[in-house]
């Protein structure tokens, strides 16, 4: 399998999330921005960092970048499509997902192990985990803060489709605790928190057994691996 990791000028995480490609099994392309062509691949990932330096809103002029007309076709017709915190920002932007992501309530950048639940384990980012299963994984974003209107909210609620929430602490002021939603066929995903950070014993979380061995964000990756090959 093959799953496309899209570089955008102040993209910060692209080869982690390229590197986690790898050690999920599946091998990463590294496609630009500016470009019109998705390279035949299977899945793509838009990834963490600052992409255009945050000028505007967050994520809201890579939305707009030549790529994403390719992202928007790839994704209606049914590509599993990850977005990992300014990721999920562009995807909000580019309406592939429901409501919009806000300065942190607390006005500062937040940088921590963020244990989350996982609320829906049918989609193709998270098929690999148990429903109420939690996980943890690094969260750093200052603009983190989900939100949208009562009606929206509701709908992500009943269908399910808040995919993953933040478990012990809120630490953006997300409404509901949501730090991840999907859109209604499941197959584009997006969350704050990186799963990219958490893949590879030695550089992730603490956990109970040794320092630095959380590798619950490998979960996303091996999903996709797993939803392209049932397709």
């Amino acid at each position: 399998m093959r799953i496309g990791v899209i570089t955008f000028p102040g993209s910060l995480d692209d080869r982690d999330a390229q590197r986690a490609v790898r050690l999920a099994g599946a091998d990463p392309v590294a496609l630009w921005h500016g470009d019109h062509d998705l390279h035949g691949v299977d899945a793509l990932i838009l990834p963490g960092g600052f992409s255009y330096g945050d000028y505007l809103r967050c994520g809201a002029i890579a939305a707009h970048s030549p790529i994403m007309a390719e992202v928007i076709d790839a994704a209606n017709a049914g590509m599993p499509v990850l977005g990992i915190c300014n990721g999920f920002q562009m995807l909000t932007e580019a309406h592939l997902l429901a409501g919009g992501l806000i300065r942190n309530e607390a006005g500062t950048f937040v940088c921590r192990d963020q244990v989350l639940k996982v609320e829906n384990a049918s989609t193709a980012w998270t098929n690999s985990f148990e429903t109420g299963a939690d996980i943890t994984i690094p969260l750093k974003n200052g603009e983190g803060g989900f939100i949208a209107d009562a009606d929206t909210i509701a709908r992500l609620e009943g269908e399910g489709r808040v995919v993953f929430r933040y478990q012990g602490v809120n630490p953006n002021g997300s409404i509901n605790d949501i730090a991840g939603i999907s859109n209604e066929r499941g197959n584009v995903v997006g969350l704050m928190p990186h799963p990219e950070h958490a893949v590879e014993e030695g550089f992730g979380p603490d956990t109970a057994l040794a320092m630095r061995s959380g590798v619950d964000g490998l979960g996303l990756f091996t999903s996709a691996i797993r939803a392209f090959a049932t397709a």
